[in-house]
């Protein structure tokens, strides 16, 4: 008996891992046309602040990890590239050199660019490399998004008043936005 019970948990821990490493991936075919169309949302994960104030303060709360990553709601927190505006937004832990007091909405990167530059590059392995400059954003230098062939990618934002940071999520199909009816 202890030996049917023992093959039954091997048998599903092996299921467990495998919808795990399953869960994000996309085709390469689907994730080629998402950056070739230049229409596509990167859906942020984790935030991996580069402040070491914000990790000691991380750390240093009961029950945290030792890392330095911040888990983040999925669907709260992303960009989303359209042929004619770059709509930014993602929470932002760090050392802000311009804050603004009272009005903790321009703390994170919450902000819509309709002037932009989009350069976009493949390597050998397939991996895609996506710099966006926003030219009416005057905090946002450049944004660098790395896709992987799975749709995973990696962020990472450059600005000229706060610390730099990166996210980790995946790129998936723009969701189409229906406007509503004012009454």
């Amino acid at each position: 008996m202890k030996k049917y019970i023992s093959i039954l948990m091997i048998f599903g821990l092996l299921f467990s891992f495998q919808s795990c490493a399953s869960q994000g991936s996309s085709d390469p075919t689907i994730v080629n046309a998402l950056v070739d169309s230049q229409e596509f949302t990167f859906y942020a994960q984790k935030a991996n602040p580069t402040n070491y104030d914000v990790i000691n303060v991380m750390n240093s709360m009961p029950n945290s990890t030792s890392t330095r990553m911040l888990n983040l709601n999925t669907g709260d927190y992303t960009i989303e590239v359209n042929k004619n505006t770059v709509d930014v937004v993602l929470p932002y832990f760090g050392r802000l050199f311009t804050p603004s007091f009272g009005n903790t909405d321009k703390n994170g990167y919450r902000f819509t660019s309709k002037d932009f530059v989009i350069n976009k590059s493949q390597n050998k392995k397939g991996t895609w490399t996506v710099k966006i400059q926003p030219k009416d954003v005057s905090t946002v230098e450049e944004i660098n998004i790395e896709i992987f062939k799975n749709g995973k990618a990696f962020v990472s934002m450059k600005s000229n008043d706060r610390q730099p940071i990166t996210y980790d999520g995946y790129v998936s199909k723009s969701e189409v936005k229906q406007e509503k009816e004012k009454l």
